[in-house]
């Protein structure tokens, strides 16, 4: 579309090379300054890490960090007027749906392409940018955050026979588990019940066995994922998970072998692990999949470009200059948000990180990945959303209560949230218009 290809291939070519000048920042006199500005990184230690990473872009930036909400009304504004100065945007996928609606960003489906080729972008990801559509890329993938699993070395004997642990399903997770506590005598998996659990219901659970989060809450699949939940899973989890709330903890203790957690609550076992301080080894690898997909929960950023833009082409060379493998390493090392593109040397990371880092690049480009993205639109109602989740959890696994009575009440209550706030469905479930309905 805008790019001219020469340039682009020569700044992708130098970058390879390493060969870059520093450029000043924050440059607003430079006419050929790219603006970029970003929701992430605006605390001041996070925005002197990304100016430092950003200095070796060969042209001359504006990095101007904000909040959602002002980003969103300088984009509109600058869209009704037919003139802005913001050339780069780089955002959570939740803030897409806002310029998406008012038709405010260039299609940057070639580009995509181009360095999906180059570097091999996760498909899942491309997929979220095209905010629904088949063929309107309104945002290029940067980098994400997730949740992932990790074992004790331990446990890895006990793994049922023939399954790989960078590809389980859940019925092998539950099987391992049998497995563990049949050797062991103790319920050696672990789940963070009193920590983010509503994000395992979300992201994990559900749309794995519904292929969904919102819309098929009170389906026949759902009805037999908690069946599966309450009658096979639960009975091998540690007891003490309903008061786990960061699993590097009973990871540390031996309590538990086998956990789910987010990458920043699982950090710190592998940190001890690495540093010494514990003499346990531990090893990463994403979510189990069920009928479904390989259900998770990826906290996704991406870049996109305004109509508007003074400087398209600047814009360009920027955002592929953020995808390429060692500025990806850059911004993992020093600002823990992962890569989403093949090619990151992880052998640069120190050994913890790393490991994570490895199981997050196979869970986000795994063949059956189902992205489910955290709740959009339901602005300060979003507590609700997690609650219902959780009830669904206690009320039937631990409360004994008829599982598709409780999907009924419990989804009479999303419906109505829904409904009120007007939340349009957001990934897994297909775009809607108008409220997700609840089926």
């Amino acid at each position: 579309m805008l790019h001219k290809k020469l340039r682009l291939l020569l700044v992708l070519a130098l970058m390879v090379t390493g060969v870059f000048a520093v450029q000043a920042q924050d440059d607003e006199d430079d006419p050929d300054a790219v603006t970029f500005q970003s929701t992430q990184f605006n605390i001041v230690e996070e925005s002197e890490i990304a100016r430092e990473i950003l200095s070796a872009f060969e042209g001359a930036i504006n990095f101007v960090t904000t909040e959602e909400g002002p980003l969103i009304d300088i984009l509109i504004a600058e869209g009704q007027s037919g003139s802005g100065s913001t050339d780069l945007v780089g955002a959570l996928h939740g803030t897409f749906p806002s310029l998406v609606r008012n038709d405010l960003l260039f299609d940057l489906t070639e580009l995509t392409a181009e360095l999906d080729e180059m570097y091999n972008i996760a498909d899942a990801f491309i997929e979220l940018g095209l905010m629904g559509t088949t063929d309107y890329q309104y945002y290029v993938p940067w980098m994400q955050a997730t949740y992932v699993m990790a074992a004790n070395v331990e446990a890895l004997e006990y793994l049922p026979e023939g399954a790989d642990l960078n590809a389980l399903t859940w019925d092998e997770l539950a099987e391992w588990g049998v497995n563990m506590a049949e050797a062991d005598g103790e319920n050696r998996l672990g789940l963070p019940v009193a920590g983010l659990f509503n994000r395992f219901m979300q992201g994990y659970l559900f749309p794995s066995f519904t292929g969904g989060m919102v819309t098929e809450f009170r389906s026949e699949a759902a009805v037999e994922m908690m069946e599966f939940m309450r009658d096979v899973l639960w009975p091998v989890v540690n007891q003490e998970s309903i008061n786990y709330a960061f699993m590097n903890e009973p990871l540390l203790s031996g309590e538990v072998w086998v956990a789910f957690d987010h990458v920043a609550r699982l950090g710190p076992a592998f940190a001890a692990m690495v540093d010494g301080d514990t003499d346990k080894e531990f090893v990463a690898f994403p979510a189990p999949a069920g009928p479904a997909g390989r259900g998770f929960m990826p906290v996704v950023v991406g870049l996109g470009i305004p109509f508007t833009a003074p400087n398209p082409d600047g814009a360009e060379e920027l955002l592929a200059y953020m995808l390429s493998p060692e500025v990806q390493l850059q911004v993992l090392s020093e600002l823990n948000f992962f890569p989403v593109v093949d090619g990151v040397d992880f052998d640069a990371l120190p050994e913890n990180v790393a490991l994570i880092a490895a199981a997050v690049s196979a869970q986000s480009a795994a063949e059956d990945a189902l992205p489910a993205l955290l709740p959009v639109g339901l602005g300060d109602r979003g507590g609700e959303i997690n609650q219902i989740f959780n009830n669904v959890f206690s009320r039937i696994v631990q409360g004994g209560e008829d599982i598709q009575a409780v999907l009924d009440s419990e989804g009479e209550n999303l419906s109505n949230l829904l409904s009120e706030t007007g939340a349009a469905c957001w990934p897994p479930d297909a775009p809607s218009e108008g409220a997700c309905e609840v089926n």
